[in-house]
């Protein structure tokens, strides 16, 4: 199913239009840790800005792009960050992927999935009533 997906698929890494488009009109200057592949067009316009572009290794979630390149992405340096990355902190946290909509999502005590009950709040409205 490997060339079919990547004729018929966009969401799961690149289409092979992408990937001969990119492999003509690009020069590849670098992989990160995840594998995602980015891009920089080989023609340069005077006057604009240069373009730059990522292949997902796997599933298209712009989350998986680190920050330091998606600075380099969006012109924030000339640089290559491979070339200048300071070494990593101790409190810097891996990566994680984004769990919005899975079953690992974070859902607090008084969502719809966790049953809808929550605590009492000094604040909670009360309706008013005639009786009351």
């Amino acid at each position: 199913m490997g060339i079919l997906s990547k004729i018929f698929t966009w969401w799961d890494g690149a289409t092979i239009g992408t990937m001969l488009w990119s492999s003509r009109n690009g020069e590849h200057v670098g992989t990160d840790a995840q594998g995602n592949k980015y891009y920089r067009s080989k023609k340069r316009v005077e006057g604009k800005r240069e373009r730059r572009w990522v292949i997902y290794e796997g599933a298209n979630d712009a989350s998986r792009v680190p920050s330091e390149w998606h600075g380099w992405l969006h012109g924030a340096g000339d640089d290559v960050p491979e070339s200048n990355l300071p070494p990593a902190r101790i409190w810097e946290a891996d990566y994680t992927p984004n769990a919005t909509g899975t079953a690992t999502a974070y859902r607090p005590q008084g969502a719809l999935e966790m049953g809808g009950k929550r605590a009492a709040a000094v604040g909670d409205y009360e309706a008013w009533s005639p009786e009351g």
